[in-house]
């Protein structure tokens, strides 16, 4: 089997059948790539997420993939990014989560970017599925790298040598992509490549553009004045619960 450039892990609470219309669609524009789903240890898949699963697997030569793997691991972002990595064999490392689609031409921007040896790391700007004003003007800052813009959702892209140099993702259930942001800036830099993923609007609309974003900000604060991952992440999961 070829070594693949690029591996994508892609963690997910659990694998449902839209799954597999967002990675064939990432599959087609990215050839010689892998692709790892890891989804919790505990859960069982759905009937619909089964079946995406086998027909991914049986389409694989059709999408030209070097490789697509169904991985466990304990829930957790953290957790089931790591899990992915080990897993992987691309010199690169692209992280994406299961609600965001790639933009045309991903593969050729992250080649671009890759092609200088002193970039570690970069991450696509942020554009949501809703055209509200309110969520444009939140993406427009998505262009600038800080640790109040860079997160996660936006596709992070990382060489393997680095993301094990740095140790992974700490093993939180909320914020590992904050601390891993921190980690590559000290030793180099996060580059915004020059096109934007497209991540779900789900909880803006059900909880409110305006209060999803001051809830937002709040946590990010607590954070950072010293309150827990597995804190913020119980109460994360209260307010998901209770909405």
């Amino acid at each position: 089997m070829k070594t693949p450039y690029l591996s994508i892990i892609i963690p997910t609470r659990r694998i449902e059948g839209t799954l597999k219309r967002r990675i064939a669609g990432s599959l087609k524009q990215l050839p010689h790539t892998e692709v790892l789903v890891v989804e919790p240890e505990e859960e069982v898949g759905s009937p619909a997420g089964e079946k995406a699963i086998g027909a991914l697997s049986a389409d694989e030569e059709d999408a030209a993939v070097t490789g697509f793997r169904l991985l466990k691991a304990r829930r957790g972002r953290g957790f089931q990014c790591n899990r992915g990595a080990q897993a992987a064999r691309g010199e690169l490392l692209l992280f994406l989560h299961d609600d965001t689609d790639l933009p045309d031409g991903a593969l050729r921007l992250i080649e671009r970017a890759f092609e200088d040896p002193a970039i570690d790391a970069a991450c696509f700007k942020l554009r949501f599925d809703n055209q509200h004003w309110l969520l444009g003007v939140y993406a427009f800052f998505t262009r600038f790298d800080s640790l109040f813009t860079t997160f996660g959702d936006q596709g992070i892209v990382i060489r393997r040598a680095s993301f094990e140099a740095l140790g992974g993702f700490p093993d939180w259930p909320l914020f590992e992509d904050v601390e891993l942001g921190r980690h590559i800036r000290r030793r180099s830099r996060i580059v915004k490549l020059p096109a934007a993923v497209t991540t779900s609007a789900v909880r803006f609309e059900r909880n409110g553009i305006v209060r999803q974003q001051l809830e937002n900000a709040w946590s990010i604060l607590r954070f950072l004045l010293g309150a827990t991952p597995e804190s913020l992440a119980a109460s994360y999961e209260r307010d998901r619960s209770h909405s």
